[in-house]
């Protein structure tokens, strides 16, 4: 994936993301890394231990079903906002963008921080709808655009991986809704460890 890299772009958006993530920390802005994935009621395979000469066996009946994942990370405490849906369309990102709404959107007599969301040049983030979505929220919300082939630049990628190894894995799921509660209690978990990381850095830094 490298080879296919524009390199100078992948550092100038690098740079320009750690700044952000410095405003980010010191309170001034909201930064979000956003993207998608999916998990499957099949179990995923995450390295685990077993006997000398054994196989990692999971039962795994039926055909596997997915449940689509569309999530924003916050820089700065590490907390996941993840909407599910079956479908990973233009009309589930903006799903996601009404939930970035509720947490961190203008609410009258409220003072609110500016947002920043990184994202990758995916279909649904580039769509007719999308745009339009984004332009109704550029009063507050502004878009950082990721080189292309450059997901170390995304740390929800990061977050994604930690769901699927230490919170789904080695799972068989009856069905899709089966799993989707699943998610969202990971979700929970994985943000409630994240809290006491930031009392602690909050104690260090006062």
């Amino acid at each position: 994936m490298k080879a296919r890299q524009d390199a100078a772009a992948v550092e100038r958006i690098g740079l320009r993301l750690q700044l952000r993530k410095g405003q980010a920390q010191a309170g001034d802005i909201v930064l979000l890394h956003a993207d998608e994935s999916e998990a499957l009621t099949h179990p995923y395979l995450a390295r685990a231990w077993a006997k000398r000469g054994a196989d990692l066996r999971v039962p795994a009946p039926g055909q596997a079903r997915k449940v689509a994942m569309l999530g924003a990370r916050n820089a700065a405490t590490g907390a996941l906002l993840v909407v599910t849906s079956p479908t990973k369309r233009s009309a589930d990102f903006i799903a996601l963008l009404e939930a970035i709404d509720r947490e961190h959107g203008p609410r009258p007599g409220v003072p609110t921080k500016p947002v920043v969301i990184a994202l990758d040049n995916g279909p649904i983030h580039t769509s007719k709808a999308t745009h339009q979505a984004l332009a109704h929220r550029q009063h507050w919300l502004t878009v950082e655009w990721l080189p292309k082939y450059a997901p170390e630049l995304n740390e929800i990628e990061r977050s994604w991986r930690d769901l699927k190894a230490h919170h789904l894995a080695h799972q068989t799921f009856a069905n899709e809704a089966e799993l989707d509660r699943a998610i969202h209690q990971a979700v929970t978990v994985m943000n409630y460890e994240r809290k006491p990381q930031l009392s602690a850095a909050l104690r260090i830094s006062a």
